[in-house]
């Protein structure tokens, strides 16, 4: 291997199994046993497992950290779908990286620089908390209320997403769909049977078609109108030629009559009988 190669593989075995046993179980030793390499060569990659642990943690925090961030980014959108998005963003992370998941989740070492989870999710919840005070001020809600409704959604969200990890016995849009029933709806108003209304599979085939139906309908209108002007352009080349085909007409009548005498056997007076 590569010393890339190496060091790639040496985070993805560390990934799985800090997320497995937790950090405080493994060792250097199961580490590069794992790897069937010797204890050194992972300390000259990465120090020690402090080390990489750092390194596996910083990934799963930068790829979590884009998927919600970039969820709750377009403000302009309805409140629902933003909800819809973070709860999905979130899902489809823990369903495409269950191991990194895990190894946020668990209890981080006390000498971990990076302040793991915890610091992600506040993060996140100052975001949810901006959007939550626009939307308070638009429905004359109490905005001082705003940080702790920004706390309860995300803490909402992110265990139930624990919960799922190790219980995935419901689809990613289905559970979407009862987290937002919740946190739209409340328990007063829950839908039996709740739908993802912006963002599922269902939505999204619904605003294909009416995208592909209205791209048909404007290229209908289009082939109507180049129709049209091909019949009027026809019409003024028909009209113009019956105008030239009149004026030729009427240059033919004015012209003078040939009245010259030719000779005619009909005619009995023809100029050798006058002579």
């Amino acid at each position: 291997m590569t010393s890339y190669q190496r060091r790639e593989q040496l985070i993805a075995i560390g990934r799985s199994l800090f997320a497995s046993k937790g950090f405080e179980a493994v060792s250097v030793e199961e580490i590069a046993s794992s790897a069937k390499v010797s204890k050194p060569i992972v300390y000259e990659h990465f120090g020690g497992k402090e080390g990489l642990y750092a390194v596996v943690v910083d990934r799963e925090m930068r790829a979590l950290t884009d998927a919600l961030i970039g969820s709750l980014s377009d403000t302009d959108a309805h409140p629902r779908q933003i909800v819809e998005r973070a709860a999905l963003a979130l899902l489809t992370y823990i369903e495409e990286n269950p191991e990194g998941f895990q190894v946020l989740v668990r209890d981080s070492p006390s000498t971990d620089p990076t302040g793991s989870f915890s610091s992600l999710l506040g993060d996140v919840s100052s975001k949810v908390e901006q959007i939550l005070v626009e939307w308070f001020k638009r429905q004359h809600l109490p905005v001082k209320s705003a940080p702790y409704y920004a706390q309860m959604l995300v803490g909402m969200t992110v265990f139930t997403g624990q919960y799922w990890a190790d219980r995935p016995k419901l689809g990613k849009e289905q559970l979407a769909a009862l987290i937002v029933n919740l946190a739209w709806h409340g328990l007063s108003r829950l839908e039996a049977k709740p739908e993802l209304r912006y963002e599922g599979t269902k939505a999204k085939r619904a605003r294909e078609a009416a995208e592909k139906a209205e791209q048909k309908a404007e290229q209908k209108a289009k082939r109507d109108r180049d129709d049209g002007e091909e019949q009027r352009n026809s019409s003024a080349a028909g009209a113009d030629t019956d105008t030239n085909d009149t004026d030729a007409n009427a240059t033919a009548d004015s012209t003078p009559a040939d009245h010259t005498n030719h000779a005619n056997p009909s005619n009995p007076k023809s100029p050798e009988d006058a002579a």
